[in-house]
């Protein structure tokens, strides 16, 4: 992976602020509808290939990528610098979570307002268990359960594959 710079939050808002710098939210659209950054433009990493190729971006304005911590954001970082390496990109260090902590505003749910586990996490944690269970089920003798983990295994590898 490129060496990946970043960048405070006071800095990229101060950027984002004059107009210098282009901020990209990487998280998953219901994580943007709950809290974001104002100014911040929505692209889910899950879409970024396919934006990054489609985006016509005119100026050289340095892109500062970020997320809830910053790991995911990293990662579009990376994927970035590969596809529209010479412009100047940055990650936001700490995410959305330094953001906050730096007493920067934010849009949306009020700061103080617990989050609640996003929607795709859920959906994680459920299948997951699901297929755990199975699994126990089919080493309890019952082969069945392994044919329904196997199903879940497969449409988790179809769901992933078609996006």
């Amino acid at each position: 992976m490129p060496d990946v710079k970043t960048m405070t939050p006071m800095a990229a808002a101060n950027a984002v602020r004059a107009g210098s710098a282009l901020l990209i939210d990487v998280r998953e659209p219901d994580e943007f509808r709950a809290e974001r950054i104002p100014l911040a433009v929505s692209a889910p990493l899950s879409c970024l290939p396919g934006l990054l190729a489609e985006m016509t971006l005119g100026d050289e304005r340095p892109i500062i990528f970020q997320c809830q911590k910053g790991g995911r954001s990293a990662r579009a970082c990376a994927l970035a610098m590969e596809r529209i390496g010479g412009r100047p990109i940055y990650n936001l260090a700490g995410g959305i979570e330094d953001w906050k902590a730096a007493g920067l505003p934010v849009a949306g749910a009020p700061s103080n307002a617990p989050a609640g586990i996003p929607f795709f996490r859920r959906m994680q944690i459920v299948v997951g268990t699901l297929v755990f269970l199975s699994i126990l089920v089919g080493y309890a003798g019952y082969g069945a359960g392994f044919a329904v983990a196997g199903f879940f295994g497969a449409m988790l590898v179809l769901a992933g594959v078609a996006g």
